[in-house]
């Protein structure tokens, strides 16, 4: 294995790892990165081997004892370090999701910023984890709580949000005194590489922070090691529940959030013009490629439904999509050629199913990019609820539009699904809307909110197939996750007082 200072990212680099504050690049198999836009190869990353997870690992373990220890002040320091660099290299990080991933640019700085939100909120990691004290909880006994961290924990992250899931997670892991090992994903790697670069750059001490590129390896190791006392995971459910289950069953604390088929009811009230304005970003944005994204727009009435597909046609008519570095374009490629396939074959299958396709994406070309992975934004009308379209989560720029005839039977629709991550209505009427947030079985709703992502210093995660676990994604809960709580009795005799033996469970009787 062979070890050199960390260096920018660069195009055709060989992107390996990041351990004990080094780059590092072991003898392993290669995987191409392409750039989606063109298709091409736009550099490669190595996957690690079970034996470079466990080098992490044992650099984390290494660097626990020390980082435990550190003043919290202290590590808010280094985490105002990180946001003022995350800052000064937002462009940076943005173009290598660009480049990656294939989102549009504002599209990336946007997800770079939620990302830096979650810092922000870790740098008032003293505040956050100050206990609780009791003096005098019984005769001259004093009683008081304080929040320990795990120890090494880990992170495994998806392609759609490179830097953003990320910092979900690490930023509170560390600020809470754990050590850390991240395995993002193998398709858009660049991104968390320098954002460990420049954790180092804020002055992190070595070994607190890890990345391991690699695949189902690299992720078995994390999950079956004994050193790693703690997993949190964004992925498809499928995954999230292997992760969860064997996670849990090697006994780690596990959260693992899964997927999505976000619905969004219109009520025939609604501002249209504004909930078709909302329904074109929440269903097309980052090309569809968002666990958050609105899916399934459930309209009350034809002659709501009518409205709403007319406009969405017309927009859409005039819908950018294009090369992500073009800042005119609003939607940029899928992330892999295998994706654009599938993705395609779920409009195929529509068709099949007998849903109406108002406007279809599939012919769609961009002008000297004709390698690259552009799918263009599809519309579905008439769909019903026994159709996979509807059923599964497709992960693309597809929306389909249901109607209902009441909002009862919308809602309905909504509990009856297998996923509960995010769902929103769109409506004047403040009664309905209350009804709606009290009584929907989801996780996040939004009232005339389309993407209904809570901010920093709350927390994020759905119900039902969308979550396994209890604790929920950054904000208060990342704290609970990422600490266990000890609870302190203390009790001073008196000098020179001989006391009785007490027979009876102390009270304070």
């Amino acid at each position: 294995m062979n070890a050199t200072p960390a260096t920018r990212i660069k195009a055709a680099d060989t992107l390996g790892h990041y351990i004990n504050g080094r780059t590092v690049s072991a003898s392993s198999a290669t995987l191409d990165v392409h750039n989606p836009a063109t298709g091409r190869v736009a550099r490669q990353v190595e996957l690690a081997t079970r034996e470079t997870v466990e080098d992490a690992i044992a650099a984390a373990e290494a660097a626990f004892p020390a980082w435990r220890n550190t003043p919290p002040a202290k590590r808010a320091k280094i985490l105002f370090r990180f946001k003022q660099l995350l800052e000064e290299h937002a462009d940076e990080i943005a173009a290598l999701i660009t480049e990656e991933h294939g989102k549009v640019v504002d599209d990336a700085l946007g997800e770079f910023q939620r990302g830096v939100e979650v810092v922000d909120y870790a740098c008032g990691i003293p505040e956050l984890l100050k206990g609780e004290f009791s003096k005098n909880a019984g005769p001259a006994i004093d009683s008081w709580s304080e929040f320990q961290p795990l120890g090494v924990v880990a992170g495994i992250t998806p392609f759609n949000f490179p830097a953003m899931v990320p910092m979900w997670m690490f930023p509170m892991a560390i600020a809470c005194g754990n050590t850390f090992v991240l395995k993002p994903s193998e398709k858009d790697p660049g991104a968390p590489l320098l954002l460990a670069r420049l954790l180092s750059e804020a002055g992190l001490p070595d070994g607190v922070f890890n990345v391991v590129n690699g695949d189902k390896v690299a992720v078995d190791t994390l999950l079956e090691d004994k050193r790693v006392q703690a997993v949190s995971f964004v992925g498809s459910t499928p995954v999230a529940e292997y992760i969860y289950s064997t996670g849990t069953a090697n006994g780690k604390r596990v959260q693992a959030l899964g997927g999505a088929k976000n619905h969004a009811i219109v009520m025939p009230d609604a501002d249209i013009d504004n909930a078709v304005s909302a329904l074109m970003g929440a269903a097309y944005g980052s090309c569809g490629e968002r666990c958050m994204a609105i899916s399934v727009a459930v309209c009350v009435g034809d002659e709501t439904a009518d409205i709403v597909v007319d406009r969405l046609k017309d927009q859409l008519a005039d819908l950018r999509v294009g090369t992500g570095t073009d800042t005119c374009n609003q939607m940029g490629p899928l992330v892999t050629r295998e994706h654009c396939d599938k993705v395609r074959g779920y409009v195929d299958l529509g068709v099949k199913e007998g849903a109406t396709l108002v406007v279809d994406g599939r012919d769609l070309t961009v002008d000297g990019h004709a390698d690259g992975y552009f799918l263009g934004p599809c519309l579905f009308d008439h769909v019903t609820r026994d159709m996979r379209i509807y059923q599964d989560e497709i992960f693309g720029p597809v929306l389909c539009v249901v109607r209902a005839e009441s909002q009862e039977q919308a809602m309905q629709l909504i509990d009856d699904h297998e996923y509960g991550n995010g769902t929103c209505i769109f409506t004047r009427d403040g009664e309905a809307a209350r009804y709606f947030s009290d009584n929907i079985k989801v996780g996040m709703v939004g009232i005339n909110v389309p993407l209904p992502v809570p901010v920093a210093y709350h927390s994020f995660g759905g119900w039902k197939r969308s979550l396994f676990g209890d604790l929920y994604a950054y904000g208060p809960d990342s704290v609970r996750f990422y600490t266990r709580r000890k609870t302190v009795t203390q009790r001073w005799p008196s000098g020179g007082v001989r006391e009785k033996a007490q027979f009876a469970f102390p009270s304070n009787g």
